[in-house]
């Protein structure tokens, strides 16, 4: 199991090297681009020079990235040229309100999900089992940036329960959360909820369930001791893997509900051109990508034994 682990971290270090370079290659390549994006583009030719000769960008490619690298590990991930302050000082506070944010998601989403899935497994093509369904393709169908509207339609405009904007400007405030939780739920619940739906009724359908239901087993005890735990395995990696779309795929949330989350500071990167930002982004995002794949490999040898001793 120990070797398993290993493998898995040195198979995510070699991941992080690539991407790391994937990256450096893409946006640094040309020092005078660079430049330009830092000092702007009325800088004049000597001024370029003289900052790319400060920042060590006449040095050879290979000793620029490891630069770059031993940077990047250490923390230092330059300024940013928007913000005007270093990109620690900006990613982090950004980067945590969007850990708030998934976190209050994945509170509701995980136990409504993993219920309606099993419940409509239990009796695949029941009414219950349809209804589930039809419900979560419909609500899987509509983009966070429609229900985003719609909803604030509903309850801002209408019903007036609610704030048009999540900007916390006031310090933390719960209900400013309700509305882009709320699209995030809505939008995410019905796939995991289909995910464990096709997982439970396949794992209803294999031989020692029906013997268990034949020798007369109470049927709940079927369901929770049985069933539950091997129809769990695919959800729980379908689980981990929304926390890749959640950090990087709440663009469209964040931005919507002015929520000052890592989406938005990424947008706002990419329109500003503030490759530092970029950059810092990029990694962070690829990091948690790495790390929550990892997690999920390692956690399902966990559920599933035939794994660990395969």
């Amino acid at each position: 199991m120990a070797l398993f682990i290993l493998k898995r971290l040195g198979n995510m270090a070699l991941i992080m090297v690539l991407v790391s370079l994937a990256i450096f290659l893409l946006l640094e390549l040309t020092p005078g681009s660079v430049a330009t994006k830092v000092l702007g583009p009325y800088s004049s030719e000597e001024q370029r020079q003289i900052w790319l000769e400060t920042h060590g960008y006449l040095e050879p490619l290979w000793v620029r990235y490891f630069n770059w690298l031993s940077n990047f590990v250490q923390g230092e991930f330059g300024d940013s040229i928007r913000f005007k302050v270093p990109v620690a000082e900006v990613l982090w506070p950004r980067l945590w309100n969007t850990v708030v944010l998934g976190f209050w998601t994945f509170a509701i989403i995980i136990p409504v999900s993993l219920v309606l899935g099993v419940l409509a497994g239990m009796r695949e093509g029941a009414l219950l089992d349809r209804s589930i369904s039809v419900t979560s393709i419909i609500t899987t169908s509509v983009p966070e940036f429609a229900s985003a509207v719609f909803f604030s339609a509903l309850f801002v405009f209408g019903l007036k329960w609610l704030p048009g904007t999540s900007t916390m400007n006031e310090g933390f405030d719960p209900l400013q959360l309700v509305l882009p939780v709320l699209v995030l739920v809505v939008y995410d619940f019905g796939y995991v909820t289909r995910m464990t739906r096709a997982s439970m009724a396949e794992v209803m359908t294999t031989q020692y369930i029906r013997t268990a239901v034949l020798k007369g087993l109470p049927y709940r005890r079927v369901i929770l001791k049985h069933a539950l735990r091997n129809a769990l395995i695919a959800p729980f990696t379908i689980v981990m893997l929304q926390i890749n779309w959640l950090l990087s795929g709440v663009i469209v949330v964040e931005f919507a509900f002015a929520y000052k989350g890592f989406g938005a500071l990424l947008l706002e990167a990419a329109l500003n051109q503030d490759i530092y930002v970029i950059e810092a982004c990029a990694m962070v995002a690829v990091f948690v990508a790495a790390a929550t794949q990892t997690l999920a490999d390692i956690g399902y040898t966990y559920l599933n034994p035939r794994i660990r001793f395969s």
